[in-house]
């Protein structure tokens, strides 16, 4: 459980401050809008109204208490900047700060983030994957490597991740198994590829592709 701080409450400030509640952390939320913060206030810790480009307002947070204080503010960078760096001058542990462009994300993360999020651009690009490969259930980025999740080959069925030689023959490591929305990683050398089951797959977008190619 971690003690979370969340500035902004717009439609994705939202969004992430239920899914940390349902987590399990203590979660304080911030916005200068008292509507946006009344939905949440039975599931949150803490509820405020202010301005965080006030240095009074951020100083009476507490802010060292907090594990990491997420910058929620899409719509006024100006803003967002100020909060951001202010943040890491009151002692702020972990500073993470939404953006929309590449240039924004260079300015915060001079400025005291410590991570740049750009919410939007996250899900188009998994959307995109996920729309242009007619095999891949699911699709994660992770820098030069991708997690897919994606159906075994005809010619694997029946055989197991050792008979086939995988991570040598493929360049690619399986990291779970999905059937039925049933998850089981790490599979073992031994397990036998099944036709029902999904497996979730990390490597080069390169070598992924190749075994997408020759799905069918």
């Amino acid at each position: 459980m971690k003690s979370i701080l969340i500035i902004g409450m717009g439609r994705f400030g939202q969004h992430l401050c239920k899914n940390l509640v349902e987590l399990g952390n203590e979660v304080m939320i911030v916005d200068e809008d008292e509507e946006t913060l009344e939905e949440l206030f039975p599931i949150v810790t803490s509820a405020k109204i202010g301005d965080c480009t006030k240095v009074d307002v951020l100083k009476s947070f507490g802010i060292g208490n907090f594990d990491v204080c997420v910058v929620c503010i899409g719509t006024n960078f100006q803003s967002s900047l100020e909060i951001t760096s202010l943040l890491k001058e009151l002692g702020a542990k972990y500073v993470i700060s939404k953006a929309t462009r590449d240039v924004q994300a260079k300015f915060l993360l001079r400025n005291g983030a410590d991570e740049v999020i750009y919410p939007e651009r996250d899900i188009a690009e998994k959307l995109a994957v996920k729309v242009s490969a007619n095999h891949v259930f699911d699709y994660m980025e992770m820098g030069d490597y991708g997690i897919y999740e994606i159906p075994p080959l005809k010619e694997w069925l029946g055989k197991s991740i050792k008979e086939v030689n995988f991570r040598v023959k493929y360049h690619v490591s399986i990291l779970g198994t999905k059937v039925d929305g049933e998850t089981n990683l790490l599979p073992p050398a031994d397990h036998v590829f099944k036709e029902e089951e999904h497996l979730m797959v990390i490597g080069k977008k390169e070598d992924v592709d190749f075994i997408l190619a020759h799905l069918k």
